[in-house]
């Protein structure tokens, strides 16, 4: 619960104590990331050791012996391997340019000059009579094996036989086609060459399996209504049976003790010796807190503590109009600090009566210095709302507040804000994640690390294969797909837009999209277009934004040249 929030809302039960704990205000996030001015910066000499072992965010580790090296600057600047060029594009493979009448008579006549073309051109198949001997005569001699006729594909599927006699052709050679395939027919049993003259050749191995021709091998298969019914009965058993069991089984939602017959015990005897509780708890042995400073135990104590200071406040800021009038009220005797026994009059004042004990943890809880009373800074932190009540006057030192006259108070000023702490670190040690954590780095110009999605930062390549995922930065993305362009409905896609074309093919398109314009502007628009490409290509988007740019400049000149026709008309009239 912080203490900016209290007084906002009416406590409808002040005799229970609040939950939760009492954080002060005080301190800023601004003011704890920001560096304070007065950290010693690391020396270069010293950095670049540091950035070897452990180099700041988005930095790159560079080994301390090379940190000056000249060779390392140059070196992001060089560039290895060849440039590619450009090769033909898969349209231009699939739809080549027409050739002329000329090109390919030409074609034709480098053609005749390989051999193979002299022997079998273009249309007429290879003559071969000069290697054909004098006896052959092509138009009477036939070459190959005649072909004989047997059986025709009818007769091969159901032959003119009868069962016995293809079952009869069949056993011949069966005894070698077994022995060669191993083409032994269903039971049949491998023959391995043994001696039968002592056990016959039908005798068996082994144990015979039992047949039963009753039928109970298949009534254990079956699911019988008697059966299920006889297991869903309950069955009858013995009370000796069922005592034995309860006692030496564990039972479902019941201790299991074997031997509670033989023990005459209660029914709620605890075995076992009881353990005194420590005084202390993990987080007064992580802040190796005193024996008296041992906050287990100690919850309730703290919330009668903040319910009094609690009613404090509150009393403070109804009966009071400023700081200082409430800290007159409790010093009687114009000291500039309050005593235990001040306090304690205030509080019987009030009708809060207190007893000695809580009175001195509510003392010691507000004397932050440790000097036996409650200053005015003091006071003004932990008995009233500070941020809801003006102080009265223009200064308020700590000690006894400087009160001058009535007319120079200034409700504005506001009491230093103290900090209440209750563990601070052992020797007041600051750890180096914590000098850290105070800077405020950001995150903008840090090196990211890992392989982007969209590969914008390589160029796409001209003939991209099948197996080639990558997406460039070419390719459309989500939202192209859920909502596609009107375009696409009449087989235009964004690739189109951004493919290189000649001049005289993006002056056609244009023209014919109803786009007037003359050959000077549209050559300068080209110009134009041809420098942001490093090799000089120019697309259809390219020349469109920049025709858009030059559109929307020549409507401005125009709006500012009616806007001058304007007013030297309205001019003229005030004139005359």
């Amino acid at each position: 619960m912080l203490v900016s929030n209290t007084g906002r809302f009416r406590d409808r039960n002040p005799d229970i104590g609040a939950a939760g704990k009492l954080w002060p205000m005080g301190g800023t996030a601004k003011g704890c990331l920001e560096p304070p001015p007065s950290r010693v910066r690391t020396p270069k000499v010293v950095k670049k050791y540091i950035n070897t072992t452990r180099p700041e965010a988005g930095m790159t580790r560079v080994f301390y012996g090379k940190a000056g090296d000249e060779f390392l600057k140059r070196a992001e600047e060089m560039r290895h391997g060849l440039s590619t060029k450009p090769s033909l594009t898969a349209g231009q493979l699939a739809n080549p340019w027409p050739k002329t009448l000329f090109q390919h008579r030409l074609l034709d006549k480098r053609e005749t000059l390989y051999s193979s073309h002299q022997k079998a051109p273009l249309g007429r198949t290879h003559d071969q009579t000069p290697n054909i001997p004098s006896w052959f005569y092509p138009e009477s001699t036939t070459c190959g094996v005649k072909t004989l006729k047997d059986y025709t594909a009818t007769e091969l599927v159901n032959p003119p036989k009868s069962w016995r006699r293809v079952k009869e052709e069949d056993l011949v050679g069966k005894d070698l086609y077994k022995f060669s395939h191993s083409d032994y027919d269903v039971g049949e049993s491998y023959d391995r060459k043994y001696d039968w003259s002592k056990i016959p050749k039908t005798s068996m191995f082994g144990v015979e399996t039992p047949h039963d021709v009753d039928g109970r091998n298949v009534r254990k298969t079956l699911k019988w209504l008697h059966d299920v019914e006889s297991e869903k009965a309950t069955k009858v058993v013995s009370k000796r049976v069922d005592d034995f069991r309860e006692r030496t089984q564990p039972q479902l939602a019941m201790v299991h003790d074997p031997i509670k017959d033989t023990l005459k015990v209660g029914p709620d005897h605890t075995f076992g010796t009881l353990v005194k509780p420590d005084e202390y708890g993990a987080g007064d042995l992580i802040h190796c807190r005193a024996p008296n400073d041992y906050l287990r135990g100690r919850d309730r104590e703290r919330g009668i503590v903040a319910a009094i200071r609690q009613h404090l406040k509150k009393a403070n800021y109804h009966n009071f109009d400023s700081l200082l009038d409430a800290f007159r009220h409790y010093d009687r005797d114009r000291a500039g600090v309050i005593t235990i026994t001040q306090l304690r009059e205030v509080c019987a004042q009030f009708s809060l009566p207190i007893e000695p004990e809580l009175m001195e943890l509510l003392f010691n809880y507000c004397d932050v210095n440790r000097d036996g009373v409650i200053d005015y800074e003091e006071f003004a932190n932990f008995l009233n709302w500070k941020d809801k009540m003006p102080s009265g006057a223009n200064t308020a030192r700590k000690g006894s507040p400087e009160v001058q006259e009535e007319g120079e108070l200034s409700p504005e000023s506001t009491p230093k804000i103290l900090m209440k702490q209750i563990d601070h670190a052992i020797g007041q040690h600051r750890t180096s994640n914590s000098i850290y954590g105070s800077v405020n780095l950001g995150t903008r110009g840090f090196r990211a690390y890992g392989i982007p999605t969209v590969r914008s930062d390589l160029p796409a390549p001209l003939i991209k294969r099948v197996s080639d995922r990558k997406n460039y930065g070419d390719e459309s993305n989500a939202y192209g797909l859920v909502n596609p362009s009107i375009y696409s409905n009449h087989g235009v896609h964004e690739k189109d837009f951004f493919e290189a074309r000649p001049k005289t093919e993006i002056a056609h398109i244009f023209k014919s999209i109803g786009v007037d314009m003359d050959e000077k502007t549209f050559n300068d628009l080209w110009e134009q277009a041809s420098t942001l490409h490093p090799q000089g290509r120019v697309s259809i988007e390219s020349f469109r934004s920049l025709l858009d740019d030059a559109r929307v400049a020549q409507m401005h000149a125009e709006q500012h040249e009616a806007m001058r026709e304007s007013s030297r008309d309205l001019v003229v009239p005030l004139h005359s």
